[in-house]
């Protein structure tokens, strides 16, 4: 079994097993130290030992520190696409506490390479130690902190509601005036797709709220940075 960083590790017959190769890639790699005041921050690798980290995350390590006091981060990792990278990553969020507003995850126009988009909570000190130790996972290319970007967000959510004849149409209308649509209209339920930013789908959620929510997934914010630079 090879472990994060790429390095070979002796079985229990002797052998040595070697990391699989790295999926050749068209997305340029993270240059190393490279830090951009202005456009998009790059989070640089480095090392980092675990003291370090725990002060920078705060003295006990694991504590969740989304507690609402703490900024948003939505950061881009682009990463080779292939199997067990999603759970690799989490992993890292995890052991450290973080706890996920959302992630999502998709092919880029690499198919070699995916993107994820992940929203989580904490201090510009804890994500720069957090971004060093993401990088040094043998899949990761990059590492991107979009919080000062300027950016194109949106999400997707499905909401299933709860209607009836004599509420059917006031939900049609509250659909309509945020721009959602109508996918699936049955006897006893209606469900509305709506696309946007968040504070849009938060919107249109709380309206439904009093009509009965059966159902709701969201699939998370997905940004780009606006311009012709690409990240």
């Amino acid at each position: 079994m090879s472990n994060e960083n790429g390095n070979g590790s002796a079985s229990g017959d002797g052998t040595v097993e070697t990391a699989p190769a790295l999926i050749e890639s068209n997305v340029p790699a993270q240059t190393e130290g490279l830090l951009m005041e202005n456009g998009v921050p790059t989070i640089v690798s480095g090392g980092v030992g675990e003291d370090n980290l725990s002060k920078a995350v705060g003295s006990e390590v694991g504590v969740n520190v989304m507690d609402g006091s703490l900024p948003l981060h939505t950061i881009s990792i682009l990463v080779e696409n292939r199997s067990g990278v999603l759970a690799r990553v989490s992993h890292v969020f995890a052991r450290r506490g973080f706890n996920l507003e959302s992630l999502a995850v998709s092919r880029t126009e690499d198919p070699t390479v995916s993107r994820m988009t992940v929203v989580v909570a904490g201090d510009d000190e804890a994500f720069t130690q957090i971004g060093k130790q993401l990088f040094k996972l043998i899949d990761v290319i990059k590492v991107i902190d979009h919080t000062r970007d300027d950016l194109v967000s949106r999400e997707l959510a499905l909401i299933k509601v709860s209607a009836n004849s004599s509420t059917r149409s006031e939900i049609i209308q509250i659909a309509q005036a945020f721009k959602a649509k109508l996918v699936d209209i049955e006897e006893d339920s209606i469900i509305v797709e709506v696309t946007g930013k968040e504070a849009k789908v938060d919107g249109l959620q709380k309206m439904l709220e009093p009509f009965g929510i059966l159902e709701l997934v969201r699939t998370g914010k997905i940004v780009l940075v606006r311009g012709p630079k690409q990240t």
